[in-house]
């Protein structure tokens, strides 16, 4: 059986920082790169403040600077992006309300290709950006 948002994102898993053989993504080789792991992401994003949002790319160059790295890795960023998102809908449906889950509007807007792939209206995430606006 497939693990759940939740499981994946309280795994084990340890951050790594790589030192690259070979350009990677737009990073070039020689650079340290930072690999975080779900919680490390999810953490992120729950320190975003009410009523701010932040984007993908400062959410990685703030990881990477953090860990003294060149870049953060943009690929498994994005997984652990969209398993904090997937696990903050599953608490929903489940009965959490908003201000309980993890607020991944803050980073995400509907125009996110990670929104597009989550089970939920992309525009409800422009929809509480902009309720958190008010």
């Amino acid at each position: 059986m497939a693990k759940s948002a939740a499981e994946h994102l309280n795994s084990d898993k340890q951050p790594k920082m790589v030192v690259l053989d070979k350009d990677f993504a737009g990073v070039k080789k020689g650079q340290k790169l930072f690999v975080a792991t779900p919680k490390i992401v999810n953490e992120y994003i729950n320190k975003i403040p009410f009523g701010e949002t932040r984007t993908i790319e400062r959410m990685r160059r703030e990881m990477a600077r953090r860990r003294k790295c060149d870049a953060s890795c943009p690929v498994s960023t994005a997984i652990f992006i969209r398993i904090a998102a997937e696990a903050a809908i599953d608490e929903m449906e489940q009965g959490k309300s908003v201000n309980e889950v993890t607020p991944f509007w803050r980073l995400l807007c509907s125009k996110d290709k990670i929104t597009k792939k989550l089970a939920i209206d992309p525009q409800w995430v422009d929809m509480q950006r902009e309720l958190e606006q008010q």
